[in-house]
């Protein structure tokens, strides 16, 4: 019998989308893939097969998952498998300078930011740029990794030659330039089969700290774990969110093969929208969808149920 399955690295991300699957009876397994066998001489199982492979994994002991998973998604796109984030879908995943590069191809804007590897072209770099404030990031993130604010490339020089420089997994740092948004939120649009589902403002006023969590920075704010409710939520879906930018979104990730992704866009003082992460592994803040009423996840395992219905209708012809 065919079924989906769910490839990834961590339970806690994934727990909320099995529910979901088996409140519709839905059949499905997981392939976690911290480790694991690719045999190039057998054929992959029937069904359908969903990616969520995180950037991050490195920080939970999972340093090669992700590679793993790029062989795992080889092996199935040479068998013509229904694939759903698959290779393409990957490789943005686990390098922002991938995402930026793409972003910028189908014209939509993301900040100035130039990629460095060494800690002299890191300083460098920030130098070049030349604007008044700027981030680093490393390019393989999630969870905010490296993500540290500057207001001059002296203070820059003195965290990368310091004690506390976050070296990036793979020697990648972003340097790029700050984008100040006249209220302190950013803007995250959720799609499901390339299609968008609702967008959620999150406010950032909080900077660049970890949430209690340890999950939830700017770049990763939708951990589904331990969220507590505060007078002012930190997360709340937008009702009847219309911008231009979702047609752009959805043409992207249909010509990249992206089907379910969250993208993060934050406006300046004069309401230029910039583009500056694509999560192919979202999570949904529990408590934002239930103040609203709409379930990331739910719509999701409906996703596969009904790519599941589809191959099963082929299947009986």
């Amino acid at each position: 019998m065919s079924k989906a399955y769910i490839i990834h690295e961590n339970e806690e991300w994934t727990a909320h989308l099995t529910k979901r699957m088996r409140e519709l009876e839905l059949p499905y397994e997981e392939w976690h893939l911290d480790q694991g066998v690719v045999d190039l001489t057998e054929e992959p199982p029937e069904g359908v097969f969903y990616s969520r492979m995180s950037a991050s994994s490195h920080t939970r002991g999972h340093r090669f998952a992700p590679e793993l998973t790029e062989a795992v998604l080889a092996w199935l796109e040479q068998h013509d498998r229904t694939v759903f984030n698959g290779s393409r879908a990957l490789r943005l995943e686990v390098s922002k300078v991938n995402q930026y590069t793409a972003l910028t191809k189908a014209g939509i804007q993301t900040p100035k930011t130039i990629a460095a590897v060494g800690k002299e072209n890191i300083i460098k770099a920030a130098g070049k740029l030349d604007v008044a404030s700027f981030i680093t990031k490393h390019n393989r993130a999630g969870k905010g990794l490296g993500v540290q604010l500057f207001h001059s490339v002296e203070a820059l020089k003195q965290y990368v030659e310091g004690p506390e420089f976050d070296e990036p997994v793979d020697g990648i740092t972003l340097i790029q330039e700050y984008i100040k948004a006249p209220e302190p939120f950013i803007t995250r649009c959720e799609f499901v089969g390339g299609k968008f589902i609702y967008a959620v403002e999150v406010d950032t006023s909080e900077g660049f700290e970890l949430c209690p969590a340890d999950a939830c920075q700017i770049g990763d704010l939708f951990c589904p774990i331990g969220e507590e409710v505060e007078e002012k939520p930190k997360f709340q879906i937008v009702q009847d969110f219309h911008d231009p930018i979702i047609e752009q979104y959805e043409a992207f990730l249909k010509d990249n093969g992206i089907s379910i992704a969250g993208i993060e866009f934050i406006r300046n003082s004069a309401g230029e929208i910039y583009t500056y992460d694509i999560n192919t592994n979202t999570n949904y803040n529990r408590d934002a969808e239930e103040a609203a009423g709409q379930y990331g996840m739910l719509e999701l395992a409906k996703f596969l149920g009904s790519e599941l219905a589809k191959k099963k209708l082929v299947q009986m012809k």
